[in-house]
């Protein structure tokens, strides 16, 4: 079984200061996104503590609104392990939060706010409706990237200006596709789960326009359970 320290060495990052985003999905052997309507189900030991490691090289974790409520996304708490990692590579206890949403269609009380362990933020858009952005504002820093839809590119540059270079999007497969039209995707870490699903489950990226788009293997691991971890860039 790849051990903590090996998945650190398989996917170490680079310049810190070179703004970089990564997606991080499991998918089955037949291309299933979700089983019985959740991705969490597919995973396995090692995939949980792949996305434990993930998390804490990452700045920000990034996830859509529909992934946040399909999900019961909480509070971001890393373990003492974790947490002691990045206080050795000079980074904050936890990386950040943030939540894209263009209709803002969240609610102040909602656990991924309640249970923060720091301050949220919200990326959305200028024309989303006003009580709710400012609803949110109690609860989250609101971060408005473009007019009539968010501007993702736009984004990954505003969380860089605040220092926030290494980003990780955690889904789901809309933000995906929306990510890849914006052409910020320099990372995919791709667990791929032994489990053949069929149903009408979608795949890991949804709504991108159809394109060519190149990534190289640099890394693959796999465990005793049979799960396959690949690292694709750039």
């Amino acid at each position: 079984m790849p051990t903590r320290d090996d998945l650190f060495a398989a996917y170490a990052l680079g310049d810190r200061g070179i703004p970089s985003l990564r997606m991080n999905f499991v998918a089955s052997v037949d291309g299933a996104v979700s089983l019985h309507g959740r991705s969490g189900t597919l995973g396995g030991q090692t995939d949980r503590a792949l996305m434990e490691v993930l998390r804490a090289m990452a700045d920000v974790i990034l996830v859509g609104a529909g992934t946040v409520r399909v999900e019961g996304y909480g509070g971001v708490q890393p373990t003492a392990e974790d947490a002691a990692w990045r206080r050795t590579h000079g980074l904050s206890p936890a990386p950040r939060l943030a939540v894209v949403s263009g209709r803002l269609d969240l609610s102040p009380d909602d656990s991924v706010f309640a249970d923060a362990t720091s301050r949220p933020i919200v990326v959305t858009r200028a024309s989303a409706p006003h009580e709710r952005r400012e609803a949110l504002a109690e609860v989250a820093d609101v971060l408005v990237c473009g007019d009539a839809t968010v501007d993702l590119g736009l984004m990954v540059a505003e969380f860089a200006a605040q220092g926030m270079t290494q980003v990780l999007s955690e889904g789901g497969p809309h933000l995906f596709g929306s990510l890849l039209d914006a052409d910020v995707v320099d990372e995919l870490c791709l667990t791929l789960a032994p489990r053949v699903v069929g149903g009408g489950a979608g795949r890991i990226a949804q709504g991108a326009t159809e394109g060519d788009r190149g990534y190289a293997l640099r890394s693959i691991l796999h465990d005793d359970d049979g799960f396959v971890f690949l690292r694709y860039a750039r």
